[in-house]
């Protein structure tokens, strides 16, 4: 070990790396040692000679001051072309470079003119930004003043040109590394919220297009630079990836009782990094596009997305209309437009919704629920949402249980995130299952528990996880049959994967191991299948092997096959039409009259519409259609005929706060029976405008099939595919177009997911024939799977 480089590791100490503030202490130390020793390197170069127009000059974290004590050295030389020819310069830089080598440190050394500095960084984007920071060292500082200030004028004049290239070199970067905040080895420097986004914040802001935040995201990239420092003095190597083996010994040095600990610190620092440096950077693209020259004024361009929130630069915000202070249900709804738009709540929308949102009743209400499962299952557009809610303290007045998740280190080989980040990620897998189970709200929600037991001290997290989830379950209000699915499912999540793996997949007695795992449930077996590929797949390649899920494929099919002789009642609930009807006075009155009887029944949120009309052919398609017209998303519902009449239930909840008005759906009824279509025009509009329904998300085609003995009367046709607006509409047109009669009807959606069934006959009665529920089902999968 070179003096120089005992030195810096002097100066770094290990006696102070747990006190307080002692970092920036040690950094400026360092820094004021490098500096000196090249200043003394020149000195020793110029052999007394005077060199007017040359400079030493530094980028990177020793130009900052935050280069820890085995940091390379980024050095530039300096110099106006007539003030030295090439062949001096050259030899000059050696008399530099030679002495810095032989030191034993690191270096990264460029000779540049003034003119050479401005060239390199209009072409290479990290050298422009490295250069922002130049700093003068030794020599003639007017030739670094002047290189700096040239590049620094055209980095603002060209900001507009290049921001977006800024933009995808980030991008491009966190795919590469990742995110340090949920990362088990991360890269300090590179990944998604570590020192190099750093840098990138403090480009943003020369660039005048926008300020950075400070506080919080200052103080936590010091406690980022104080755990690199402590991989220097750990390693003796000028590392930046904090590997497992090196883990113990930094978190000893840095004062903490255990490495998780440490991670859990450096996990809450990079996320508050990377929340910066994302928000710092769509600002500096808004303002960008401010810039740009228009006729006129510049009026905010403002994309409704429903339930009062619109798209606004990138980002969804709250309009003007929402009631903040009395809805507790106003963040849910925010969130599912957002992550299903796949954009971030804008971080003022966020802190309103954390500040002025009411507490949620408990248990509580319905379309509470069904919101959350709509987020859960909204794919991708789930990971950015979720983590600034979480951020801003939303997720935890949810679910209390997450704090003692979040960031939360898993030391295991298999694992590549965090344990909050690997229950999102196993939720965003699962929602690329939900066509493969008849309950997606209940799989949804043990993706999202299912590591909720592991928190310090617990022995077992799987049986800790049941116990907590089935207390979540309960806040939740989530009925008792589906809390016991739930509660099972966390309990056993392990226990396929781990029979698959260490027993034979067909012998009887593993069947049977599983058979009573699920409970002898095949629907719960299935879910239990979905979300062992989703842990496993979110865990990481060497957690989802094709060997492993090979031998998962074979022991789920086996215990399939031994549970599907065994009757169980599965999906929504299916009951034949009753055989009589008792009306009030009013309704017999009304529907003599030629008018639909409707009633509306509000509860917690949720509406209850009860429609009784003569029946006719289309009349399914067009109250579903009016139901859309208006805003409003079906959850569930039960169509029957009765004695020649339709009575109808269906349960909707509205994005808004709007009540369904008996008055407004009766007169819509009438009008559209007559042949007067105008009131189904709003449908089309939003149609047009591109709204979807909430958590529709996945894009698998349309599952439906023939339940042959479902009926000895109708044939019964079940449908799961992806909701969306005037879906129920367009299948009832579908099946009035292919002359069925609908007997009964029964929906479900669930987590974005339609779970429908219908029983259909000819017109007259009877089942179809083969041929014509073959043709039918066809004529109901092309329709939902159109766009």
């Amino acid at each position: 070990m070179t003096d120089v480089t005992t030195r810096r590791l002097d100066l770094a100490g290990t006696r102070t790396f747990a006190t307080p503030g002692a970092g920036q202490t040690r950094r400026r130390a360092l820094a004021e040692f490098g500096f000196g020793w090249l200043q003394e390197l020149w000195r020793e170069a110029c052999a007394g000679r005077r060199h007017e127009g040359v400079a030493l000059a530094a980028v990177g974290s020793l130009a900052r001051g935050d280069g820890g004590p085995l940091s390379d050295y980024d050095l530039v030389l300096v110099h106006h072309p007539r003030a030295i020819s090439g062949k001096e310069v050259g030899a000059f830089a050696d008399k530099l470079w030679y002495p810095i080598w032989d030191a034993g440190v690191r270096l990264d050394h460029s000779v540049r003119t003034v003119a050479d500095c401005r060239a390199v960084a209009s072409e290479d984007l990290s050298a422009a930004v490295g250069l922002l920071d130049l700093t003068h060292v030794a020599g003639d500082a007017d030739v670094v003043n002047a290189a700096r200030s040239t590049v620094a004028h055209d980095w603002r004049a060209n900001a507009r040109t290049r921001l977006g290239e800024m933009q995808d070199s980030v991008i491009q970067r966190h795919a590469r590394q990742g995110d340090l905040a949920h990362l088990i080895e991360p890269d300090l420097k590179e990944a998604h919220g570590g020192l190099r986004d750093m840098s990138v914040l403090r480009a943003l802001t020369a660039a005048w297009l926008t300020d950075r935040p400070h506080g919080e995201v200052d103080d936590a990239y010091e406690r980022i630079l104080d755990v690199r420092d402590a991989i220097h003095v750990v390693t003796g190597r000028g590392r930046d990836r904090l590997t497992r083996d090196d883990q113990d010994a930094c978190a000893a040095l840095l004062g903490y009782t255990d490495a998780d600990d440490l991670l859990t610190d450096l996990s809450t620092s990079a996320r508050t990094i990377a929340y910066a440096v994302d928000g710092t950077l769509r600002r500096a693209m808004q303002s960008q596009r401010a810039r740009t020259l228009r006729v006129g004024p510049r009026r905010p361009q403002l994309a409704p997305l429903g339930y009062g929130l619109y798209r606004h630069d990138g980002e969804a915000v709250l309009g003007p209309s929402a009631d903040l202070a009395s809805d507790p249900i106003i963040p849910l709804r925010a969130a599912v437009v957002a992550a299903r738009s796949g954009i971030p709540l804008s971080p003022t929308t966020l802190k309103n919704l954390a500040a002025q949102a009411p507490p949620m009743p408990e248990p509580w209400p319905e379309v509470a629920r069904n919101l959350f499962a709509d987020l859960l299952a909204a794919g991708p557009g789930l990971v950015t949402v979720w983590e600034g809610l979480d951020l801003a303290g939303v997720v935890e007045r949810w679910i209390p249980e997450w704090q003692a998740v979040r960031s939360r280190p898993q030391r295991n080989a298999v694992h590549r995130h965090t344990v909050d980040r690997h229950l999102i990620e196993t939720v965003v897998a699962a929602s690329g299952m939900v066509r493969d189970v008849s309950r997606p709200d209940l799989l949804m929600l043990a993706a999202v528990l299912h590591d909720i037991g592991k928190v310090p001290g617990s022995q077992d997290h799987s049986a800790t996880g049941g116990e907590l989830a089935d207390t979540v379950l309960q806040r939740i209000g989530v009925g008792e049959a589906d809390r016991r699915t739930v509660v099972r499912l966390v309990r056993e999540h392990l226990t396929l994967v781990d029979l698959a793996t260490r027993r034979d997949p067909e012998d009887p007695a593993t069947i049977a191991a599983l058979s009573d795992a699920v409970d002898g449930s095949a629907s719960t077996l299935d879910l239990l299948r979905a979300l062992t590929e989703a842990d496993a797949s979110a865990a990481g390649p060497k957690a989802w092997s094709d060997w492993r899920a090979g031998l998962v494929q074979r022991l789920y099919q086996a215990c399939r096959t031994a549970l599907s002789a065994q009757p169980e009642t599965e999906g929504p609930l299916v009951v034949e039409p009753i055989e009589t009807l008792a009306l009030s006075d009013d309704a017999l009155d009304r529907i003599a009259s030629g008018e639909p009887y409707v009633t509306v029944t509000s509860l917690g949120g949720a509406h209850r519409i009860d429609i009784i009309d003569r029946d006719r052919a289309g009349l399914f398609a067009d109250t579903a259609g009016l139901l859309a017209a208006q805003g409003f998303v079906v959850r569930s519902a039960i169509v029957r005929t009765v004695d020649g009449l339709a009575v109808n239930e269906w349960w909707v909840d509205s994005p808004g706060s709007e009540t369904p008005l008996p008055a407004v759906i009766s007169r819509d009824l009438t009008r559209v029976a007559s042949g007067d279509r105008s009131p189904l025009g709003k449908l089309q509009r939003r149609r047009s405008t591109g709204l979807r329904s909430p958590g529709s998300g996945s894009v698998d085609s349309t599952r439906a099939m023939v339940i042959s003995s479902a009926s000895d009367t109708a044939t019964v046709i079940e449908v799961r595919a992806t909701d969306r607006t005037g879906l129920l509409q367009d299948i009832g047109i579908t099946l009035a177009r292919a002359s069925l009669s609908v007997r009964s009807a029964h929906i479900a959606t669930y987590a974005g997911q339609t779970l429908d069934t219908f029983y259909v006959t000819e017109f007259g009665g009877g089942q179809l024939a083969p041929a014509r529920a073959a043709q039918a089902v066809a004529m109901i999968i092309d329709t939902c799977d159109a766009t």
